[in-house]
């Protein structure tokens, strides 16, 4: 978004310019730099105004590409291949994409998404008796109602 000088709400003058601010809002920033943000946004009043006019002007309909492209998060892949790249079943160039997205990009969201699939494919490895013994148990109770 393009930053107003003449308006003192909307320039930079708190070192934080208005391009950040609409990424930190799109939680698109590295989380040191969306913690340094959010401790400026409890100090400063003129910096929580100016946040609020730029949702303001988001919200009243600035519809272009590149806006729609980081909303609606068109980069980023779907949970299913997130959990393909987990077990190392992807093409290599997809693959290679999603470490591209992940580790080069730093999409936050995508990074989680793995790391808590990451976690749950830990656990499924670790043991995976006590799953087929409940499995088996609400079977078992199921077939002896039939009887």
């Amino acid at each position: 978004m393009a930053e107003h000088p003449s308006d003192p709400a909307a320039g930079p003058s708190d070192g934080v310019p208005d391009a950040e601010l609409t990424a930190y809002l799109d939680e698109l920033l590295s989380a040191d730099r969306a913690a340094a943000i959010e401790v400026r946004l409890r100090e400063s009043p003129g910096l929580r105004q100016r946040v609020a006019g730029l949702i303001r002007r988001r919200d009243q309909g600035g519809h272009s590409v590149g806006e729609i492209w980081r909303r609606r998060r068109l980069s980023c892949p779907s949970r299913a291949d997130l959990g393909a790249y987990v077990l190392g079943v992807l093409e290599p160039a997809h693959a290679e994409y999603i470490r591209f997205h992940i580790h080069t990009v730093g999409c936050r969201i995508c990074e989680a998404n793995l790391v808590d699939l990451e976690q749950s494919c830990r656990k499924g490895e670790q043991d995976p008796e006590p799953r087929r013994r409940r499995f088996f148990e609400s079977s078992a109770g199921r077939l002896a109602d039939r009887r």
